[in-house]
């Protein structure tokens, strides 16, 4: 073996081992690089060189540091290890990177160049969520490792104080395989050695494969004895898999999911999940025990916008049986905005982009239904066409500003609409699809805007609207023997209805000042006012043939539109010429900053935004001039951290002792005007911070979307995004958050009142225990709302949660255990109790 010169530099040592060519082909077949920080010292006798402190050695692939390092030229072996302080401390532990491998801390190591095998002691691996620490471990030039004395945890301490896994007295770990020799369960480090088995062999494949889904057990108040979610794992190929799981329960109710997810790298992504349970409910034997049969499907799918340019297609579906979350307790998650959600909604969406962007078509599916009312909305489909504004008028020649007449833009946009309301148990049935209402409609918009006066901006606008119908109604008597009744027929056939309107008005913008006033250094006042001049023909008349008359039951003629059930609504009857107005406020103050020590740091503060006013006057009306006045607006609270929204509605005129409006201005009598409905709401968190971490942790997972969530990470990335108290964040010490909402509305003589106030925060008991609470009160019922508590404890490599709704519809609580790795996360021990229907007891 031919060495090459030592050089000792300062603070580095280096030295060159290169091949032998002597010795028949025994020696290396590449150069071995060496470093040694603090000093180098040779036997040149036995050819050995010592290296120390930040010492490293390299040959091809395999590289190792450690604070000491003795190397064998005559061998071609190296030694490794680390090295006891002053204070008896054993510091510099090596790392070693195998080819192929990533690196590793071990307690020393022996490493043969030539043969390219090693034995490694005290080493400590991840796999796959897990850690493998093992007394001696042996790597050969096959990627093969063997193992002795070996210890497989949740935990990646050197000793794990919260351990669940096995001890395995001799493996042998292959790129595919696992083979273990006697093994044994071990928790808490106390050897369950009754749970052991003589020699196990695992496949380890590089790909998902299908497999069983441990089931979790335990007991609820009113189904009994539970095993829950126990199931398979079906791995159909790298673009989608599948989990079909059961629950079943003693007292004879049970449930069923298909849980599927698919995605294709840089096309698209998505998944579904098809639930079903049958529940029962009361006490056997008794009149009121029966069955509850409920459902739930949910779609989501999403298109990434490169896989296809120009064309969209999107998908987040969610139907079923409006009891399903209230008769499974959630699925007995007793998640608190599933069990208080009076909605349902989806919706199905595809675009396509035309003409260079000018042209955008878009088709959807959608579905609205509510729950307390079990009504259901389906639109199937809806369609849209617009065209781009564009100016028909102007020339692409053109040199210099446009004309008057080349400001002249026109639109064009086109919707139709096919939909039918219903109830759930309606919804499914044939007599359904007679009750679609169906319509087309287009919409040209053709406007003008320039500048006059200077200071004021004029428009004027043609805005003509046509439906198109294949159903339209007459209304008659009709004789019965009791008398007459009022009918409505609905004619097949097609039929159109239009309408057009005028508008001109003015817009300027005026700005006002107010002198400093103490630490305010100016306030800005912005008030946008506009005005315009409308004009709408009677629609009603004759001559359009769109409404007709028909003598009702008390022998009145009464007028009707035809069209008064169509999907897009009916052309208005009445002629309207009138003056349209708005006023638009924003008030902002500039206060010098606290923190700036230059003396021209100054921040803006906003006091109101967008405080807006407006209304209409109809001259040729008969009666009520003079519309409702609406009025909205916002700011923002105590350095922006609470913003508050509010709107309304004011009546200018008088009612009478019934009830009724009159034709007499409220202001005659005293008042300016009649609040008819009035709203604020406003939200707060007295600890920033929490909701900082909670949006850091959302995007985090979502940023790890792209390389496919675990079933675990999805489900928490639905549960803290929809829940801010599902997050638990054991760096923030506590946090605090609330909301308040409140709405007025006065319709006629009766009053209604909604006041509701939500709180939800968490404190740290120890670094290591949380607690956290939701909860709220609505002031009109007088009772709590849904309130709940929750305990967490941080176990290292475990965690820990105890959930408990102490009283209400839904009384439960849960305990669970359940292990951090990924790869372990059906591991859970887990007990529940619920209270969630009392209604047979």
């Amino acid at each position: 073996m031919l060495i090459g010169k030592d050089s000792l530099l300062i603070g580095k040592d280096t030295l060159t081992v290169k091949k032998d060519t002597t010795k028949n082909g025994a020696g290396l077949t590449s150069q071995v690089n060496i470093i040694a920080a603090d000093s180098l010292s040779s036997d040149f006798e036995n050819n050995i060189v010592h290296l120390y402190k930040g010492a490293k050695v390299k040959y091809q692939e395999f590289e190792i540091s450690a604070d000491y390092i003795r190397l064998d030229q005559t061998n071609n072996q190296v030694f490794a290890s680390g090295i006891t302080d002053h204070k008896g401390k054993y510091v510099g532990r090596p790392v070693v990177l195998f080819p192929n491998d990533t690196p590793k801390s071990v307690d020393s190591l022996t490493y043969d160049f030539k043969n390219e095998e090693g034995n490694t002691y005290g080493v400590m691996t991840e796999v796959d969520g897990g850690f493998i620490q093992a007394k001696i471990v042996r790597k050969n030039m096959y990627d093969e490792m063997s193992l002795y004395h070996g210890l497989y945890s949740t935990c990646n301490l050197p000793e794990p104080h919260t351990h669940f896994g096995f001890f395995i007295s001799k493996g042998l770990v292959t790129k595919n395989q696992i083979i273990a020799g006697p093994s044994y369960l071990v928790l808490e480090s106390i050897p369950l050695k009754f749970a052991a088995i003589p020699f196990g062999f695992f496949p380890k494949p590089n790909k998902r494969n299908s497999g069983f889904l441990f089931p979790s057990f335990g007991e609820d108040y009113t189904r009994g004895f539970s095993m829950r979610d126990i199931g398979w794992y079906f791995a159909f190929n790298d673009y989608w898999d599948s989990e079909v799981r059961a629950s079943i329960y003693s007292k004879g109710s049970w449930e069923a999911n298909m849980n599927t997810r698919y995605q294709v790298n840089y096309k698209y992504n998505g998944g579904f999940n098809l639930r079903f349970a049958s529940t029962k409910t009361g006490v056997e034997g008794t009149s009121n025990y029966g069955t509850n049969r409920d459902f739930n499907v949910t779609w989501n799918h999403t298109q990434r916008q490169e896989a296809n340019p120009g064309t969209s297609f999107s998908a987040s579906v969610n139907f079923g049986t409006g009891s399903y979350f209230r008769n499974t307790g959630a699925n007995s998650t007793y998640d608190y905005n599933r069990l208080t959600n009076n909605n349902m909604s989806s919706s199905i969406s595809y675009g396509k982009v035309f003409a260079d962007g000018k042209v955008n078509f878009t088709s959807a599916f959608s579905h609205n239904q509510d729950i307390s009312l079990g009504t259901v909305n389906v639109q199937l489909p809806t369609i849209s066409l617009n065209v781009a504004t564009f100016n028909p008028f102007d020339s692409k020649e053109r040199v210099g500003e446009q004309k008057w007449y080349q400001r002249i833009t026109v639109g064009y946009s086109l919707q139709g609409k096919n939909s039918i309301s219903t109830t759930e148990s309606e919804i499914f049935k044939r007599e359904s699809l007679k009750k679609f209402s169906n319509g087309i409609q287009h919409n040209i918009p053709i406007s003008l805007s320039v500048n006059a006066l200077k200071h004021f901006q004029f428009n004027t606008s043609v805005n003509y609207t046509e439906r198109w119908y294949f159903q339209s109604i007459r209304k008659y008597l009709e004789n019965i023997p009791s008398g007459y009744r009022e009918v409505t027929d609905t004619v097949q056939g097609f039929n159109r209805a239009y309408d057009y309107s005028v508008s001109s008005g003015l817009s300027t913008k005026i700005y006002g000042m107010y002198p400093k006033i103490g630490k305010v250094e100016a306030i800005r006042h912005v008030v946008t006012p506009s005005i315009n001049l409308n004009y709408r023909p009677d629609f009603a008349s004759d001559q359009f043939g769109f409404y007709r008359s028909y003598q009702n039951s008390n022998g009145e003629v009464t007028d009707y539109s035809i069209f008064q059930n169509g999907i897009y609504g009916s052309p208005s009857g009445g002629r309207s010429m009138g003056i349209g107005f708005s006023i638009d406020n924003n008030i902002e103050a500039k206060v010098r900053s606290k923190s700036d020590t230059t003396g021209t740091g100054f921040k803006k503060i906003p006091i109101l935004q967008g405080l807006t006013f407006s209304g209409n006057y109809n001259f040729v009306a008969d009666s009520m001039k003079l519309s409702n006045i609406n009025f909205s607006g916002r700011t923002a609270l105590f350095n922006q951290k609470i913003n508050l929204n509010f709107n309304g509605t004011l009546d200018p005129y008088q009612m009478d002792r019934n009830g009724q409006r009159i034709n007499k201005y409220a202001i005659q009598n005293g008042k300016l005007a009649t609040v008819s409905n009035f709203g604020f709401s406003f939200d707060y968190s007295f600890n920033p911070k929490a909701g900082k971490s909670r949006n850091e942790s959302i995007d985090s997972l979502r940023n790890r979307a792209g390389a496919g969530l675990t079933p675990e990470q999805s489900a928490t990335l639905a549960r803290i995004s929809a829940d801010p108290n599902a997050f638990v964040d054991f760096n923030i010490p506590w946090n605090l958050a609330g909301s308040f909402a409140f709405q007025y509305n006065k319709v006629g003589l009766t009053t209604r009142y909604t006041s509701t106030l939500n709180i939800h925060g968490d404190f740290s008991l120890t670094p290591k225990w949380k607690v956290q609470f939701n909860s709220g009160y609505d002031f009109m019922q007088k009772e709590i709302s849904l309130t709940r508590f929750s305990i967490y404890r941080d176990l290292h490599c475990w965690d820990m949660s105890i959930g408990w709704v102490p009283f209400g519809q839904f009384q439960s609580y849960n305990v669970t255990i359940r292990a951090k790795a990924s790869l372990l996360q059906d591991l859970k021990l887990s007990k529940r109790n619920s209270h969630y229907s009392n209604s047979g007891f």
